[in-house]
């Protein structure tokens, strides 16, 4: 199925390793010129690399820290002079620290806000004037179930994804008519070192190890095991595509069955 990407210009955060690595690497399989951002370092400079081979497509590198003011300018300006045209953003980053509602900390609140918030919406404000003059454009956020259903122990993260959520679902209705389609997914416990370490942090706290913790999370999803990032790169890329233009303002779970409520 031709989806409709083959050439297109996409930015694609903390593209190094996880969730992020998978949707570049769907994207790329589409035919398009990448700008993978992350913290930087060999395993960005890595994944660049072994995109290109894989794929022989364009790949430029970004290094930036979302939890630094400065970066989504930075970001923005970078891939737009490396490739030219931005007609797709994958807003992704890492998650913050593990810590229970009545023990944060008001630092670490300010650094969680400018990461899964503020960073986020900086860039795709700065590169969706050039999408609604082009008629076409998509931004998909990577976020979490948490968005929904508070996770415990996940404080900042509930909450400042949360904040994005609203914000992305206003901006939705403000730029479909001009061809551009904003949307998020909520994974689920995926195959991830994200998860693992926070498999790690639940078994240090419960005095047992992460092979069990994880096997307690698998008997309680439905389809009995943790997500190959494939699986939801293989569904950002849908969301980029032609074939999903009347889709917008969607925050859809990817996670095995585990969101049981209605949405």
């Amino acid at each position: 199925m031709d989806l409709g990407l083959n050439g297109r210009g996409a930015l694609v955060g903390g593209a190094s390793a996880g969730l992020g690595r998978a949707c570049a690497e769907r994207l790329a399989a589409e035919g398009c010129r990448l700008a993978l951002w992350s913290r930087g370092g060999e395993a960005l400079e890595r994944a660049a690399e072994e995109i290109r081979r894989a794929y022989s497509v364009e790949v430029a590198t970004v290094a930036g820290d979302a939890a630094d003011p400065a970066t989504a300018a930075l970001v923005a300006a970078t891939a737009e002079k490396a490739l030219g045209e931005i007609e797709i953003v994958v807003l992704n980053a890492g998650g913050p620290p593990a810590v229970e509602a009545a023990k944060t900390d008001p630092k670490e609140w300010q650094r969680s806000f400018q990461l899964l918030a503020i960073t986020p919406i900086e860039l795709a404000t700065l590169l969706l004037p050039a999408m609604r003059r082009r008629r076409w454009g998509r931004v998909v956020s990577i976020m979490s179930s948490g968005i929904r259903q508070p996770i415990p122990e996940l404080s900042y993260s509930n909450a400042c994804r949360s904040a994005l959520a609203a914000w992305l679902k206003t901006i939705s209705l403000e730029v479909m008519a001009d061809g551009v389609t904003v949307n998020g997914v909520l994974p689920g416990r995926f195959d991830t070192a994200r998860v693992a370490s926070l498999d790690q942090t639940r078994a240090d706290r419960a005095g047992t190890t992460a092979g069990e913790v994880r096997a307690q999370f698998e008997s309680a999803i439905p389809a009995g095991r943790y997500g190959d990032p494939d699986e939801l790169g293989a569904y950002v890329a849908w969301l980029c595509s032609d074939l999903a233009r009347y889709q917008t303002g969607t925050f859809v779970p990817i996670d095995g069955g585990s969101f049981r409520a209605l949405p």
